[in-house]
């Protein structure tokens, strides 16, 4: 895990306020919304017990809350939606791109993000899809400055909608406000139907959440609606869609749905 959020924080006081520019934060809601991921982070783990590790770590989410509130106010000015696609790896973010590309009438981009290598954007760019990648190194998220920097090899003003397509990773991108308007968070049928009671923060700020690859519900134990009830004890009114990327009409609800919070804005 990386050094930069709550996952490995042990040496927050011994580092500058230089290297720890990046912040947790939630991307959606009220100022006590904003930083719950965060504040659930402080309380619970056992390394934050100083007042003066808590305090750097406020900084830290207060810098990124700025830096996300300017990466909203690029989308905003230019009339582009800003989604925030997180999941763990393999959950089908990528794939889920690349199979609605040809079904969309808007126009989208996406910035990528990953430890290493430009697999993902590859597989994007080879659709004709605009992807900027970024590569985080360590981070095992991407934060606002990330994606300020991609935001600046992408031509809004020709685009519709960009997609922020998070590492693969169910924990620290759901701390990390990007400046995004909506999250939407997948979650596929072979990682088990555990997944969303064990990682609640993630699934609390999820405005869609995705439950992928069910083409291989023969082939698993996973109960469909009782994961539905999961998602629906943290939040009451999240929105839920099956999909099966080999059934058109599983996609065209996707699209459907982020046409009507398009049109909504």
């Amino acid at each position: 895990m990386c050094t930069d959020c709550g996952c490995s924080i042990t040496d927050y006081e011994d580092k500058s306020e230089h290297e720890h520019e990046y912040a947790h934060s939630h991307s959606h809601g009220n100022e006590s919304e904003k930083h719950q991921a965060a504040h659930e982070t402080l309380s619970h783990n056992p390394q934050l017990n100083d007042t003066k590790t808590i305090s750097i770590i406020k900084k830290i989410l207060d810098k990124n809350d700025h830096e996300a509130s300017h990466n909203r106010a690029h989308f905003d000015n230019h009339g582009v939606l800003g989604i925030n696609l997180m999941s763990s790896p393999g959950s089908g973010k990528t794939t889920l791109l690349e199979n609605i590309s040809d079904m969309v009438d808007f126009k989208f981009s996406v910035v990528e993000g990953d430890l290493e290598t430009s697999r993902d954007a590859d597989r994007l760019k080879a659709k004709g899809i605009d992807a900027v990648q970024i590569q985080t190194g360590s981070a095992c998220h991407l934060d606002a400055f990330m994606v300020h920097k991609g935001l600046h090899d992408i031509k809004l003003s020709d685009i519709d909608v960009c997609f922020i397509e998070n590492v693969g990773n169910l924990v620290c991108p759901a701390s990390y406000d990007v400046g995004t308007h909506l999250n939407i968070v997948l979650v596929s049928v072979p990682e088990g139907e555990d997944k969303i009671i064990k990682y609640p923060v993630m699934f609390r700020t999820a405005d869609l959440i995705l439950i992928t690859k069910t083409d291989l519900l023969p082939h698993f134990e996973y109960d469909v609606e009782k994961e539905k009830k999961e998602a629906r004890k943290l939040k009451p009114n999240v929105d839920i869609l099956e999909v099966n990327i080999k059934d058109k009409a599983s996609l065209q609800r996707v699209i459907d749905w982020i046409e009507f919070k398009r049109k909504m804005r």
